[in-house]
């Protein structure tokens, strides 16, 4: 070999091994992390899966790339259920914030289901200024003093940092609470009603938006308490309601709670003590507007419930962009029934956007407070769930409520109200 020849290839051999050190052309393409937070273990599975497949489903429609493909956005879905519980685990939701708070990498924390786990993680990821945006919070006092404890600090003491880094893309409970009242009251003419809730931040506090709507409308509210959701059976229960109307049942019970705190047995036991839905009126909230309730109650003992959720009729009244999303979704995961899955597509949809707006501005995406303030300024936002944008508080200008009926072993919606 010649000295010319030896030295070309010994130099073509030395930036082989440079660009190699360096990751080659790979070097130029930054990862950001986004990741998932749902109880994914329990009753609420069939609700959250489609959350995450959405949000999945959402990110590979932009080929897990931002900013042109100089960013990677790696995903990653958390369970804050643990198996002991049956659903989420308040230990298991303050270590995801702390684990998600220490991880620098990570720019978004999409979650959680449970409005009891945002009173917990909400502060933690303040404090790193980390953006979370949820699917399904509807506990009022997570955003706004209507609804809160406000003596009791909220929302104030979810922000230590004083500056907003929660949204979401769901309506909260001040809209749904009123919703289905009014619903209760006017269109099933319902005027003694049994409250009843879980215990939770979220049951109690839609429970007792409704509650209070219910009494300013003249219905006569004849309890409102919580259940013991670990509890055999509650026949009991109900037969102290089935007489709490001056000796007889009253028109209707309105149960605030989510699937997991054995709102099946709940309702067996309200049709064995007091008959049908169409002798007593039953009413909750999205809590239980989830195909786990009908198939666990019996689609004959659920038959004639009636359930809320936020949004237009689904799947047939959604937006062009919403019925495409439907499509899309059944192409690859198969029959849809969640009208929760939206919302997990629309909350990674907005995430993007985000990413993308501090990217044209010139911006840093791995910088987690510009991308925090980027997603809380979202305005008239052209998305799946129709055009909206997040006001001052991080909460969805959008406020359409759907009224479901269980009918024949499926929800059907019966009627859209604002």
């Amino acid at each position: 070999m010649s000295k010319r020849l030896f030295v070309l290839v010994s130099l073509v051999i030395a930036a082989s091994m440079l660009l190699a050190a360096c990751g080659g052309a790979a070097s130029t393409t930054k990862t950001l992390k986004i990741v998932s937070d749902e109880p994914m273990t329990g009753a609420s599975l069939t609700q959250t899966q489609t959350i995450v497949n959405a949000e999945e489903l959402r990110l590979a429609g932009a080929n897990n790339q931002a900013c042109g493909g100089k960013y990677k956005i790696a995903f990653e879905a958390w369970d804050d259920a643990s198996a002991a519980l049956g659903k989420w685990d308040p230990a298991v939701e303050t270590a995801n914030a702390n684990k998600a708070a220490a991880d620098k990498t990570i720019i978004a924390y999409l979650g959680t289901f449970n409005s009891g786990a945002a009173k917990l993680s909400i502060p933690i990821l303040n404090q790193a200024s980390l953006l979370m945006v949820s699917p399904a919070n509807t506990y009022g006092g997570l955003t706004t003093t209507v609804g809160a404890d406000v003596a009791g600090g909220e929302p104030g003491k979810y922000y230590p940092t004083g500056v907003r880094n929660y949204a979401r893309v769901v309506t909260n409970d001040n809209v749904q609470g009123k919703v289905d009242a009014n619903f209760m009251f006017n269109k099933l003419g319902v005027k003694a009603v049994y409250v009843l809730n879980d215990n939770e931040l979220y049951g109690q506090g839609v429970a007792n938006v409704f509650a209070d709507t219910a009494k300013s409308l003249g219905m006569t509210v004849l309890g409102n308490e919580p259940i013991d959701p670990k509890a055999a059976d509650y026949k009991a229960l109900m037969t102290k309601i089935s007489t709490s109307n001056n000796g007889n049942p009253p028109d209707g019970i309105f149960v605030g709670m989510v699937i997991d705190n054995n709102a099946a047995q709940l309702l067996k036991d309200k049709v064995a003590i007091m008959g049908d839905n169409t002798k007593v009126k039953y009413m909750g909230p999205d809590g239980i507007q989830t195909q786990a309730f009908i198939d666990g109650a019996g689609a004959s003992v659920a038959e004639g419930a009636y359930a809320s959720v936020a949004g237009l009729a689904f799947p047939n009244a959604l937006t062009d962009a919403g019925k495409k999303f439907v499509s899309d979704y059944e192409a690859k995961y198969g029959n849809l029934t969640e009208p929760y899955s939206i919302y997990g597509y629309e909350e990674m949809n907005v995430v993007l956007a985000g990413i993308e707006s501090v990217c044209a501005a010139g911006g840093d995406p791995t910088d987690r407070a510009t991308v925090t303030k980027a997603v809380m300024g979202t305005k008239n936002f052209n998305g799946v769930l129709g055009t909206w944008s997040f006001d001052q508080n991080g909460d969805t200008t959008l406020t359409d409520m759907t009224v479901y009926q269980a009918q024949g072993g499926k929800y059907v919606s019966v009627g859209t109200f604002k």
